[in-house]
């Protein structure tokens, strides 16, 4: 028998509209271009030029800010508490004498932490502050974060109170994570590839403080750093390690020369700092020296200008 005429077909969705085929291994090209093109659109339409970049510990939050008391987070970002009995010490507990030995040392990190949150927070003011007096068609040295908790949170409310713009780079993650609320809305970004995150942090940056972290801080700085000492990129970006204490006691760099691993040389990449004006001057300096002097490339509304890297 002859078979029966088919039904009408529909349209067929276009390639582009087909959530199917992007959301399938075979889309993954047009994702990671979306990752790329849809952030460089933004950066072109918010006039963004450059970007100093902060890194840090997202592990922690400030709860209230009256008492300064800090809770521990579960993972970097992520909006679930660390189980109670990796949170620091509350003063009851140390007063009744029922802190454990690790909940007194967490205590006493979290009085550190709170620290360094403030000192971020000012130290984004203070650049903030400087880069809105800075003649230029479009945005200079925008304060640029991970997006989360902890130090990146600091770094954008420092900078929204300056009054600039300032960016955030979110990362989509097994757990709940949200935006802090001090990103410039326009310039809140979630990305779900973490080398498209790292390039927009990488190619963006004219400079870089880090301040004390965890390995989400330790593999950026040390990105940055390896691209500096193999000389990859064409431009210097002044890189500040925020906190002589934690960082000398976390990684000890002249074992590192001692061993014949890195060069002598290799520790001019980075200066340390202990204040935020100290960190705000070596910054200041640097980003004049090798991005403001007047045969830098001129001012362009061609695209955001990337720390372009060798052949």
């Amino acid at each position: 028998m002859p078979r029966k005429p088919p039904e009408s077909l529909a349209k067929a969705p276009l390639p582009y509209e087909n959530s199917a085929f992007l959301n399938s291994p075979d889309g993954r090209i047009i994702r990671i271009l979306s990752e790329y093109s849809e952030p460089l659109s933004r950066f072109r339409r918010e006039r963004i030029r450059d970007t100093v970049v902060f890194f840090g510990s997202a592990r922690f939050r400030a709860l209230d800010e009256a008492s300064h008391e800090l809770e521990l987070l579960e993972n970097p970002g992520s909006v679930e508490p660390a189980p109670p009995q990796e949170q620091p010490a509350r003063p009851s507990d140390i007063e009744q004498g029922t802190a454990s030995e690790l909940s007194l040392r967490l205590a006493q990190a979290a009085v550190e932490m709170a620290h360094y949150y403030e000192d971020a927070r000012r130290l984004a003011y203070l650049l903030t502050q400087w880069t809105r007096t800075l003649r230029s068609r479009r945005h200079r040295f925008v304060v640029t974060s991970g997006g989360g908790p902890g130090i990146m949170e600091a770094a954008n409310r420092g900078a929204y109170e300056a009054g600039g713009k300032t960016i955030g780079l979110n990362i989509s993650l097994p757990f709940e994570q949200y935006p802090n609320r001090f990103i410039t809305p326009s310039l809140n970004f979630e990305f779900h590839y973490f080398f498209m995150r790292k390039y927009w942090f990488a190619y963006l940056a004219k400079a870089l403080v880090v301040f004390p972290g965890g390995f989400g801080t330790l593999d950026e700085m040390f990105e940055i750093l390896t691209l500096a000492q193999t000389q990859k990129l064409a431009k210097k970006i002044p890189v500040v390690l925020y906190g002589s204490s934690y960082w000398k006691e976390v990684i000890n760099f002249d074992v590192l020369v001692d061993k014949g691993t890195i060069s002598p040389r290799d520790l001019d990449l980075f200066e340390i700092a202990d204040t935020p004006e100290q960190a705000f001057d070596k910054l200041k300096e640097g980003l004049t020296k090798y991005h403001l002097d007047p045969e830098a490339q001129p001012d362009s509304d061609e695209a955001p200008e990337i720390a372009h890297t060798r052949k």
